[in-house]
């Protein structure tokens, strides 16, 4: 019932056996309670004075307050050992999805992801703080207390030791489907948070188009089944609960009525009889809370799965060793030699097909093409998300089958065409990259990318929260962040731009276009768009179709050549 998973965190085995430790120890003050209440009970039933108890009286408390300080130690160190793992799991979450790039983002969603990245890792915090010692108590507990029990009263240890093992089987059973129904709630939730995310950042583009009403009615749709599944979940958690309360109340009941029977025959003393009798509840007690939180931190067990999932998702391994000097030089080469990418190696045809493009030095690169010619893939392959089929791609002579390598990342900027806006302030958001920025540099980046105005109807200015849960902004808004994100980066000086402006008007674009050309001197810039009137500004311009470099060379050259170039200007124009 518990996921193999779980024994994959950091330092998992040293806690289990602290805490099985921790379980013995507390297994034997309840004993002690039990005792000791007990003893003191039949003396007084047998005539003593309370007084004369005082000593057994004092015991009993000593033991419940050691219990209650051993619960306490335990929780507080697995609250600071969850937190711990959580934040493990989310830098290693975030590292792996940044190394499998916006194209696997992309594939999962990026509700999911996000979702995943910061509920997701909570959920599993809740988890390990519930778990780990509900789990660790079930195993060591009750069978402390059953050795006990056994030594007080053969016959009641004999039934505790039948019952249990069916609880147990039937739990077993009703836990596959608890999680059956479960991993079915998951799935909901997943598309859900995919659907919500996508709609909302859609919402202008969807009203203007007249389908808001046909999306509002998509996620209703998609809400009701979450919701159907939640309370198929819920339905067969509360039975499971009741199950396992009738169970263990039957067997305590049992248990007393052969205490009883065994009284009224002279077989028992009161004192053992008390002692088992008070027994039997602590006895399943670590069974009942593993079960109540079995069921509620099911969702934290099914994003561990999903994490350790992308985490053990294949990926190709970073070239090492290019050679870069920390910038790039006018002396540094690019070559792509008949470079293909396929997006899914079982796909019969590649994404990109048979690339030849070789780059000495700084410049502006514009890769042009319609709809799914290829621009954004060959931006992803530039950017090191992407392998190519054959190491067909040279940095200074060095042959490698993709940029997957710090010497060039540590170069790289990358502006996608819907970048992510997190949950912070506006100057955290800016300065995501360069956390250390000076206030100054982050509000001449903000005026470069145009949100002044933006920052002005802020109500606390750059510190105002926005992304999820904060200040609504715009899909023209999110692009002049990501601006603002490149703006503020004087290190890196390979800028890579997948439709910057797509998201903006013609004459917000112009105003952005004054700023944004001297960010381009002395660096290797590609900048793929659809907007034709960045091209003259380019050295060097590319033509793109359905995964082939058709055309490329300078704006004059492919102006005078009437071809593939001034094809697609034509197509664009409404001429063609």
């Amino acid at each position: 019932m518990i996921d193999k998973k779980l024994f994959r965190i950091n330092k998992i085995r040293p806690i289990l056996i602290g805490l099985a430790g921790l379980g013995i120890l507390q297994a034997l003050l309840i004993i002690g309670q039990a005792y000791f209440l007990s003893r003191g009970i039949s003396a007084v039933w047998n005539g003593a004075t309370v007084s004369s108890q005082l000593k057994r009286v004092v015991l009993f408390f000593v033991c419940f307050f050691l219990r209650q300080v051993l619960i306490f130690m335990r929780d507080k160190l697995l609250d600071s050992y969850a937190y711990e793992q959580a934040k493990i799991l989310r830098q290693e979450l975030l590292a792996k999805v940044f190394r499998l790039g916006p194209n696997f983002v992309q594939k999962q969603g990026t509700g999911n992801m996000v979702t995943m990245a910061i509920e997701g890792v909570a959920q599993i915090e809740n988890y390990l703080t519930l778990i780990l010692p509900k789990l660790t108590n079930m195993m060591v507990i009750p069978w402390v207390i059953l050795l006990f029990v056994f030594f007080e009263d053969v016959r009641s240890g004999v039934v505790l030791l039948l019952v249990f093992p069916i609880i147990i089987i039937f739990m077993i059973i009703l836990g596959y489907a608890a999680r059956a129904k479960a991993d079915r709630q998951y799935e909901g939730y997943q598309r859900l948070s995919n659907h919500f995310l996508d709609s909302l950042r859609g919402i202008e583009t969807l009203k203007f188009l007249g389908l808001s009403k046909r999306y509002e009615k998509n996620v209703f749709e998609v809400s009701e089944d979450y919701r159907k599944a939640t309370m198929s979940t819920l339905k067969v958690a509360i039975l499971s609960t009741f199950a396992l309360d009738f169970f263990t109340t039957l067997s305590v009941a049992v248990v007393a009525v052969f205490l009883g029977l065994k009284l009224l025959e002279g077989d028992i003393l009161l004192a053992p009889a008390l002692t088992v009798l008070v027994l039997a509840p602590d006895f399943f007690l670590p069974l009942r809370d593993f079960s109540s939180d079995y069921h509620a931190t099911l969702d934290g067990g099914n994003t561990l799965k999903s994490i350790f999932s992308i985490l053990d998702e294949e990926e190709f391994v970073a070239q090492e060793g290019l050679s870069l000097e920390k910038n790039w030089r006018e002396s540094d080469s690019l070559t792509l030699k008949q470079t293909s990418v396929k997006y899914d190696s079982t796909a019969t045809h590649p994404t990109l097909d048979q690339l030849d493009f070789r780059w000495q030095g700084s410049g502006k690169i514009g890769v042009v093409g319609l709809s799914g010619s290829g621009k954004s893939t060959l931006i992803k392959l530039l950017g090191g998300f992407l392998e190519s089929t054959t190491p067909s791609m040279m940095i200074n002579e060095q042959q490698v089958s993709h940029l997957n390598s710090k010497d060039w990342q540590d170069k790289v900027l990358y502006v996608p065409q819907d970048p992510y806006v997190f949950h912070a302030s506006l100057r955290e958001n800016v300065s995501f990259y360069q956390p250390n920025a000076s206030l100054e540099l982050v509000e001449r980046a903000i005026e470069r990318a145009g949100l002044t105005e933006l920052v002005a109807e802020l109500p606390n200015g750059i510190e105002t929260l926005i992304g999820e849960g904060g200040h609504n902004l715009s899909g023209g808004q999110f692009q002049r962040i990501a601006l603002a994100r490149a703006f503020l980066d004087d290190e890196r000086n390979i800028l890579l731009f997948d439709e910057p402006t797509a998201h903006l008007d013609v004459e917000t674009e112009a105003e952005l276009k004054e700023t944004m050309l001297p960010l381009f001197d002395n660096r290797l810039v590609f900048f793929a768009t659809h907007r034709l009137h960045w091209m003259r500004e380019m050295d060097y311009i590319i033509v793109m179709e359905e995964g082939r470099i058709v055309e490329q060379g300078t704006y004059a050259e492919l102006r005078a050549k009437q071809g593939a170039y001034m094809a697609f200007v034509n197509e664009l124009k409404g001429e063609g």
